[in-house]
C-alpha cells in the first residue's frame, strides 16, 4: 500500500506494518508491553544483540582479565577501530576515516582544537542559533584559549523564523574573517536537515575548514562525508543508533588531514605498534585514530557493536526510506486529526529537508508531553513548546504511530492536559 494513499485508520496503519520489510527487527529490541516509545531520538531502546555483544565484552573481562585486550572475540585494543569500520557505511566514510571514542562535546573539542588556527585577520568561528547549546559552549572555550572574546570572535547564524536556517544567510556569513565552520547536519528541535554538500563546497571556495554536528542525523539519515569533502564529522551513538545511555562517541576526519597534528594529543591516538613503548615522543597513528586521547570505555562501546550489526544488515538507505514513510504518515496524521486543536507541525515538510523526528509545536506543550507520559506514550519536550516525536525505523510500527496520535486527541478533547503545571521537568 502507498503511503500517499493515506486513510486515517488503525486497518490502514496495520496494512502498513504488513507491507514493512524491516518489521522482523521489532522484536530484535525490548519494547515494553503497553508503553509507545517516542524518544529514540533522545535515547535509543535496548537491543538483544547490543546487550549480547556487553554481555560478551563482560564476559571477556571475567575470563581473560588484562588480556581481554588483545584475546576474545572483539579484542578491547582494537575495539575502537573495529566500530569505525562498521560505521563508516552510515556516514559516508572509508573505513580509516572513522573512530570511536570520547563523547560528542570531548570529540568536539579534539576537533575545534585541531582545525581551529586563528590568525590575524581570520580569527572567528562561524555557527547557528539553533545548534544545541553544548556545542557553543565548547567553541566559546576553544575562543578563549586562543585569548578570543566568543561575544566577538563567535558568529552566529540567525533563524528567520526561529525554526529553520537557510544556506544562504550561512554562506553569506562566510567572510574573509572566518577560520572555521562548526553546523549541525540535523538541527535538533525542528528535524531540518541542512545540504552539507552546498556548505561545504561554499566553505572550501573561500578557504574555511568546515565540520558538522551529527548527533541527530547518524543511524537515520545517510551521508556522503568522503564525497562532499566534509573536514571533519562528530556524533554521539545512544540516539538513533541504540547504543545505550552514555555510550562512546563518534568521529569522522577525511584522510587529506590525517598529516595533521591533533590539537588535543592522548596515548590512545598512537600508533598501534609504537603506543607501549611508552616514549614521550608522541607518534600517532596514520588515521582518524589519532584523535583518540583516553582509553577506550569498552563497556560503554559493546553494546554499540550489536547494534552496528543490524544496521549492516538493513541498510541505511532501507532504514531511511522508513524513516520518512514513519515521519510523513505521523503529519498526515497530525493534520487529518489534530486540526484545530492549537498544533502546528514545525519540522520540515519536504522529505529532502526532514530528519528522524518531528515538532509539534503548542503553548501547552510542556503540560501535553507529561500527559502523554501517563498514557504510556514517551515523548521528548524541548523548550519553549515543542513536543519532539521520533518513530525509530527499526522498532517503531505504524500502529503505534496512529496510536499516538488517537491519544494526543483524547488528550485535547478531555482536556487532560490541565491536571499538570506547563513547566518541563528536570529532564524535559
Amino acid at each position: 500500500m502507498d503511503i500517499n494513499n493515506f486513510m486515517s485508520t488503525k486497518d490502514y496503519a496495520k496494512t502498513l506494518d504488513k507491507e514493512d520489510p524491516l518489521v522482523s527487527y521489532r522484536e530484535e529490541f525490548y519494547l515494553n508491553q503497553g508503553m509507545i516509545y517516542m524518544d529514540g531520538n533522545s535515547l535509543g531502546l535496548l537491543s538483544k544483540r547490543a546487550e549480547k555483544s556487553l554481555m560478551k565484552s563482560l564476559e571477556d573481562w571475567k575470563r581473560y582479565g588484562i588480556d581481554g585486550w588483545t584475546e576474545g572475540a572483539e579484542p578491547w585494543f582494537y575495539f575502537s577501530e573495529r566500530l569505525g569500520e562498521l560505521s563508516a557505511p552510515l556516514v559516508g566514510a572509508l573505513e580509516d576515516e572513522v573512530i570511536m571514542g570520547g563523547s560528542t562535546t570531548a570529540n568536539l573539542h579534539q576537533l575545534a582544537a585541531t582545525f581551529f588556527e586563528p590568525r590575524a585577520g581570520r580569527n572567528k568561528i562561524l555557527a547557528d542559533e539553533l545548534t544545541f547549546p553544548s556545542d557553543i559552549y565548547a567553541l566559546q572555550s576553544q575562543l578563549q584559549l586562543h585569548g578570543l572574546d566568543p561575544s566577538e570572535h563567535l558568529v552566529q547564524v540567525k533563524s528567520r523564523d526561529g525554526r529553520f536556517l537557510e544556506e544562504d544567510d550561512i554562506i553569506a556569513m562566510m567572510t574573509e574573517e572566518i577560520a572555521l565552520i562548526v553546523l549541525p547536519t540535523v538541527l535538533y528541535r525542528s528535524g531540518q536537515i541542512l545540504d552539507m554538500e552546498r556548505l561545504t563546497m561554499e566553505a572550501h571556495a573561500r578557504g574555511i575548514m568546515i565540520g558538522f554536528d551529527a548527533c541527530h542525523s547518524v543511524g537515520a539519515v545517510p551521508h556522503w562525508f568522503d564525497h562532499w569533502e566534509v573536514d571533519f564529522a562528530f556524533w554521539c551513538n545512544y540516539k538513533h543508533l541504540n547504543g545505550g545511555p552514555g555510550c562512546v562517541a563518534g568521529l569522522y576526519v577525511n584522510r587529506k588531514h590525517f598529516a595533521r597534528q591533533p590539537g588535543l594529543a592522548g596515548w590512545f591516538g598512537s600508533r598501534k605498534d609504537k603506543q607501549f613503548d611508552m616514549e614521550h615522543t608522541f607518534t600517532k597513528a596514520n588515521t582518524a585514530g589519532a584523535f583518540q586521547i583516553g582509553t577506550p570505555h569498552i563497556l560503554s562501546m559493546a553494546p554499540l557493536l550489536g547494534s552496528l550489526e543490524m544496521f549492516a544488515e538493513a541498510g541505511i538507505e532501507q532504514v531511511r526510506k522508513k524513516s520518512l514513510r514513519l515521519t510523513q504518515y505521523l503529519m498526515d496524521l497530525i493534520q487529518s486529526e489534530l486540526t484545530g486543536y492549537g498544533f502546528e507541525i514545525g519540522s520540515p515538510i519536504h522529505e529532502a529537508k526532514r530528519g528522524g523526528h518531528i515538532i509539534l509545536e503548542h503553548p501547552e506543550a510542556a503540560r501535553i508531553c507529561k500527559a502523554l507520559k501517563q498514557e504510556a506514550i514517551i515523548p521528548d519536550y524541548r523548550e519553549p513548546n515543542m513536543i519532539r516525536l521520533a518513530p525509530v525505523a527499526l522498532y517503531t510500527s505504524f500502529q503505534e504511530v496512529y496510536e499516538t496520535v488517537q491519544v494526543l486527541k483524547k488528550i485535547m478533547d478531555g482536556r487532560l492536559y490541565e491536571n499538570y503545571e506547563n513547566k518541563r521537568g528536570i529532564i524535559a
